[in-house]
């Protein structure tokens, strides 16, 4: 397919001005016509969730990326994939992109990623469905490979029910090692949680915050242990029923 008569739709749930879906808006422009929309502020976590049985706000948003056009919603991720797909343009996008996410999307991680959410619901809008991801100190290496993985990335063949998971790692480009295909999803995670009380309440109630110790324990061949050993990992995800 001629880049002219590409469109590609890009997701994030970072929220509309994060740094990632700019990065990749920019990019994305060598590969067809692009339109951004996005969470109109930060919806992490909130999986394939979606919006029925309230309406959802839609604006046109100031861009910084020339010829982008770009909507900022007051739904989740996987909300603004349908409304890419069924309202906003004239027909469903070649193409959905969504990220890039401020974090890893990796391991068990993944199910609980509204990155991953919105490229699962683009996959079963009929669209190629690639999810981007990175750490959360350096971005040497995505800026470096981002153009090449996207040009590799983006005439790959639609599979039902399947997507594209990219993740690029925490590293200097100095301390890269290359590219893993084909990596499955690690059985362990990203971050090991825990609860902590942050206050207690009246009535014997307590409210409680969760945070994250991170961790590389995991098997060979998996996206974790890629990331973890600073190799790019690509690999295919399957939605549920596939």
């Amino acid at each position: 397919m001629e880049n002219k008569t590409r469109t590609i739709l890009i997701v994030n749930d970072d929220g509309i001005d994060s740094d990632g879906i700019i990065r990749l808006a920019k990019a994305a422009r060598a590969f067809g016509k692009v339109l951004v929309a996005a969470p109109d502020t930060q919806r992490s976590g909130v999986s394939h969730h979606i919006n029925l049985h309230q309406p959802i706000d839609v604006f046109p948003h100031d861009f910084p990326v020339e010829g982008v056009q770009a909507y900022a919603c007051s739904g989740t991720p996987a909300d603004c994939v349908r409304l890419g797909c069924l309202a906003l343009l004239d027909q469903k996008p070649d193409v959905v992109l969504s990220g890039i996410n401020f974090g890893y999307n990796v391991a068990t991680d993944l199910q609980y990623s509204g990155t991953a959410g919105a490229a699962l619901e683009g996959s079963f809008q009929g669209c190629l469905s690639i999810a981007l991801s990175e750490g959360t100190r350096f971005h040497e290496v995505t800026d470096a490979y981002l153009d090449s993985v996207l040009a590799e990335m983006i005439t790959k063949e639609f599979v039902r029910g399947h997507i594209w998971n990219v993740n690029f790692p925490d590293c200097p480009l100095t301390e890269y090692k290359g590219i893993l295909y084909d990596q499955r999803v690690s059985e362990s995670s990203c971050y090991l949680d825990r609860y902590h009380v942050v206050e207690k309440l009246p009535g014997g109630g307590a409210r409680y915050m969760v945070g994250g110790i991170y961790n590389e324990e995991c098997e060979p061949g998996t996206d974790l242990r890629a990331v973890a050993d600073n190799y790019i990992s690509i690999g295919l995800v399957n939605n549920i029923g596939y």
